[in-house]
């Protein structure tokens, strides 16, 4: 039983044929939003970043959502592969003590601590990820609007109600509740068309860089939104898989590093390179409240250009309880932690082949081994 399947994009599937894959075609990596079970992508990070893409030299954008946007910023970090190590350990090995007298923690309480592990985590290396001298980072966040500009007891729910009733009607109709709110590496242009959806571009800094990425991971009810965000507008920022849970994004046009006041790229030349997209699952899901939906599941000419690169779902019914990590083990395994940890710990390293499979599909180039996206 194999691990991994690969699907293509029809142009993504052309240029394979003719030139097979190389590092060197990669322009652009989307990280998804899917919380825990990002953790089943590590070992292809690993390879990825650090062993593959480091044989070509030219620009690739990064861009991310919720856990996405934290697995691609470490990408940006120097000794890629010990830094993808670490977020897996402490990822898979977090706990979350309630104090005596609760039955959980508040959002409130649960956000504090995620801003003191990604504080310790990137503390002091934050420039590294600005930096970078090849990786453009893009992190996705929604922005609330109107009665959702702000989070409140009554107000979060109605809003969060209404965006639901709209967007089953029409995705384009959500935009008015929140807006898809970029933040990229300075300078940098976004590598995909914003017609399809209400957009902003802000620059990434040191002073918001935290507030951003933890902004990005916030899931409403979960977690606190996160207010007025440094060189944005202010307003409630939540978890961009709001908006763009699987980054079911434009991806057809060219852009350069020079983008008009909106934020939006000036190129529109078709471009001959890929996007090659480590996911856990075929299906590329434009919006978190699409999940449902299963007629917005389907591959659109946006994703012509992609690879999609992800486990095989008879394989994945092989993992530690039949699926990949998700949120529920928490609620799952909340009397036993060291339980969940043994699961997570087995799943991530069973994942190892799946960067073996693509590692050797590389090596053969055999395009008929790609299933349609």
């Amino acid at each position: 039983m194999k691990a991994l399947r690969i699907y293509a994009g029809p142009a993504a599937r052309k240029h394979i044929e003719q030139h097979g894959l190389r590092p060197q075609d990669v322009r652009t990596i989307p990280g998804a939003a899917g919380g825990p079970k990002g953790l089943i992508l590590g070992p292809l990070d690993r390879f990825i970043f650090g062993r593959w893409l480091p044989q070509s030299t030219q620009q690739v954008h990064l861009v991310g959502a919720s856990i996405g946007a934290w697995r691609l910023s470490t990408a940006c970090l120097s000794n890629t592969e010990a830094a993808f190590e670490r977020f897996e350990h402490d990822y898979v090995h977090q706990q979350f003590e309630v104090p005596p007298g609760q039955k959980r923690l508040s959002p409130r309480q649960l956000s504090e601590q995620f801003a003191l592990s990604l504080e310790t985590f990137y503390g002091g290396r934050i420039a590294e990820v600005l930096n970078h001298p090849r990786y453009r980072l893009h992190v996705v966040t929604s922005r609330g609007r109107h009665i959702l500009g702000r989070e409140g007891r009554a107000r979060t729910p109605v809003g969060y109600l209404g965006a639901f009733a709209t967007n089953s009607l029409h995705r384009k109709s959500l935009g008015a509740w929140l807006e898809r709110c970029v933040f990229s590496t300075p300078g940098a242009a976004l590598p995909f068309g914003t017609r399809d959806f209400r957009t902003r571009q802000h620059a990434l800094s040191e002073a918001n860089f935290n507030m951003v990425l933890q902004a990005s991971c916030s899931i409403p009810f979960l977690l606190a939104a996160v207010h007025d965000i440094p060189g944005a507008p202010r307003g409630a920022y939540w978890d961009g898989g709001i908006t763009d849970y699987h980054l079911h994004l434009d991806y057809r046009t060219v852009h350069d590093d020079a983008a008009d006041g909106a934020g939006n790229a000036a190129g529109n030349a078709a471009d001959e390179g890929i996007v090659l997209y480590p996911h856990f699952q075929q299906a590329v899901v434009p919006g978190w409240l699409d999940k449902g939906l299963r007629w917005r599941h389907k591959a659109t000419g946006f994703l012509d250009r992609m690879v999609v690169i992800a486990p095989d779902p008879e394989w994945v019914r092989s993992l530690p309880n039949g699926k990949l990590p998700d949120r529920k083990d928490f609620i799952h395994f909340a009397n036993d932690a060291q339980a969940r940890i043994a699961a997570w710990g087995k799943a991530t390293r069973e994942a190892q082949r799946l960067s073996d499979e693509f590692e050797g599909w590389l090596d053969r180039g055999e395009p008929t081994e790609m299933r349609s996206l």
